[in-house]
C-alpha cells in the first residue's frame, strides 16, 4: 500500500494537465493543429507526471509512455500505452522547422490528428485520476 500521498502536488500537476488540454483544444478550433498536438503531448505528460509527483517519485524527461514505465509495477498503464507512444511523437516534429526536411511542421498537422491527439490525452488524464481516485480510497481504507 501506499503510505503517503501528496494531494497539493498532484492537484498542482493535474491542474496543468487540464488547463493545457483547454489550450488544445482552442488551438484545434484555430486551425492551429500542429500546436494542438504538441499540446495534447504536454498534457498527457503532466497528468503522468502529477501522479508521480503525488507519489512522491521523480519525473524527469518527456516520454509519456517512459514516465509510465516509472509507476510502481502494480499500476496497470497497458490501456494507455498505445495512446502514450503516439502523443511521444508529437513533442518534437510539432514545433521545430528543422524536425522536417521541408516546410514547416504546419504543413504536416491535420484536424485528424489534432482531434485523435486531444482524445489520447482526455484518456490518459481519465485514466490518472481514476488510478489517483483509487489510490485515495485504498489509503483511507487502510487508515481505517
Amino acid at each position: 500500500m501506499i503510505e503517503l500521498l501528496d494531494e497539493l502536488e498532484f492537484s498542482r500537476w493535474m491542474g496543468m494537465a487540464k488547463k493545457t488540454l483547454e489550450s488544445a483544444k482552442g488551438d484545434l478550433e484555430r486551425g492551429d493543429y500542429n500546436w494542438a498536438c504538441f499540446k495534447a503531448q504536454q498534457s498527457a505528460e503532466f497528468a503522468v507526471k502529477a501522479i508521480l509527483h503525488g507519489l512522491g517519485m521523480e519525473a524527469y524527461g518527456h516520454s509519456i509512455s517512459a514516465l509510465l514505465l516509472k509507476l510502481p509495477r502494480d499500476f496497470d498503464s497497458s490501456r494507455i500505452m498505445q495512446e502514450a507512444k503516439t502523443l511521444d511523437k508529437y513533442y518534437v516534429p510539432t514545433r521545430y522547422p528543422n524536425a522536417w526536411s521541408e516546410g514547416l511542421p504546419t504543413d504536416y498537422y491535420t484536424q485528424q490528428d489534432s482531434l485523435q491527439a486531444v482524445k489520447y490525452a482526455e484518456k490518459i488524464i481519465e485514466w490518472v485520476i481514476s488510478t489517483w481516485k483509487s489510490l485515495s480510497e485504498e489509503k483511507r481504507e487502510g487508515e481505517k
